[in-house]
């Protein structure tokens, strides 16, 4: 018998899989929402491993502290406001429904006060198209617009950080150690490159899987690879 495949031995929990959560400064979300609004100063920008954007160090005037993705162009003093009447300028943050049309914003929220999900990535940001009733229209990064509650918050700005893929890896070990902050083992190798015994899609003359990537839900664990209880295969009919 082969070995475990990769994603078996994952599941196990090994130092080689295991995230290294340990090395993180905390989690980058919003505090709890608040009725009034408030100001906050930046005390510190801090660099987060396997994070490509800085984050902000914010102390709110009654003492709540918390880590968000800095905006492009913050400093370390900084007054910041928080709530539905501060100012729509970089760094402040406010609930979209409070947020001029046009703007650009980052660190959105999907639902009001779950710290912030949408276009966190440096140099990456939203755009507010305009409105529908009791919900918001944005145009996220992708292209696709999403239709967000005028109550999530959301930060004016752009994520710090932009232009980091101009900078080419250069040598194979930059790589590594990219992906070893991120709980990703690289290099990763094809599973047709594996002998048969070590992959479902090993072995052979040429390179090939030889038989359909589709597995059914109920498959052994050793077969289970590709894709796994696919809702459909085959061409997509016009």
């Amino acid at each position: 018998m082969g070995k475990r495949l990769r994603q078996q031995r994952a599941g196990r929990g090994t130092p080689t899989y295991r995230s290294p959560g340990h090395i993180h400064p905390g989690p980058a979300k919003y505090p709890p929402i608040l009725n009034e609004t408030v100001k906050a100063r930046v005390v510190d920008l801090i660099h987060d491993p396997g994070r490509y954007v800085p984050l902000a160090r914010v102390v709110t005037e009654t003492g709540v502290e918390f880590l968000m993705p800095a905006a492009e162009g913050m400093y370390v003093g900084q007054v910041i406001e928080l709530g539905p009447e501060a100012r729509p300028e970089a760094g402040n943050i406010l609930p979209l429904g409070k947020i001029p049309e046009g703007t650009m914003v980052y660190n959105i929220e999907l639902r009001p006060g779950d710290g912030g999900k949408l276009a966190r990535q440096a140099g990456s940001y939203a755009l507010v198209v305009g409105r529908s009733g009791d919900k918001t229209i944005v145009k996220l990064p992708s292209g696709k617009e999403k239709m967000i509650p005028n109550t999530a918050r959301a930060t004016i700005g752009i994520p710090a950080g932009a232009g980091r893929t101009e900078k080419p890896l250069m040598k194979a070990g930059n790589s590594y150690h990219k992906w070893k902050r991120k709980a990703r083992k690289w290099p990763r190798v094809r599973g047709v490159a594996m002998n048969a015994v070590d992959h479902p899609f090993g072995g052979g003359r040429h390179q090939r899987r030889s038989h359909p990537s589709t597995v059914a839900r109920e498959t052994p664990p050793g077969r289970k690879v590709g894709h796994i209880a696919a809702r459909r295969t085959g061409r997509r009919k016009r």
